[in-house]
């Protein structure tokens, strides 16, 4: 099992900049290769991105390339998202989601490959 917490979520003016942080605890995190989800009000869940648990590979959504990094800190078990440029359609809950796999460098962007999912934190950008 891998429990997963996030938090670093709140409100902040457009253009500002937040970062959250994702702290996993239980098995091997350095194993499990790491994504962030979106969710806003009456839709549905949605990719952000994602990296491999070597930290070698990464995959961003087209609508936050340039503004959004994530970063992982496996001697902290500690994945982040840091979020610069942000724009009202980034408002949602903000999942952190780990998939296991035995590579190093896997990606994932399907919600379904991820095994655990952290309770979401709230990220809310005024206009």
């Amino acid at each position: 099992q891998v429990q997963l917490v996030e938090s670093g979520g709140g409100l902040v003016q457009a253009g500002g900049s937040l970062r959250l942080s994702c702290a996993a605890s239980g098995r091997t995190f350095s194993r499990y290769a790491m994504g962030w989800f979106r969710q806003a009000p009456g839709k549905e869940r949605e990719f952000v991105l994602c990296i491999s648990w070597s930290g070698g590979s990464t995959y961003y959504a087209d609508s936050v390339k340039g503004r959004f990094t994530i970063s992982r800190d496996n001697a902290k078990n500690t994945v982040y998202l840091q979020m610069n440029s942000l724009k009202p359609e980034d408002t949602a809950v903000y999942y952190c989601a780990a998939a296991s796999t035995s590579y190093s460098d896997s990606i994932y962007l399907s919600p379904t490959q991820y095994n655990y999912w952290g309770q979401g934190t709230q990220v809310t950008v005024s206009s």
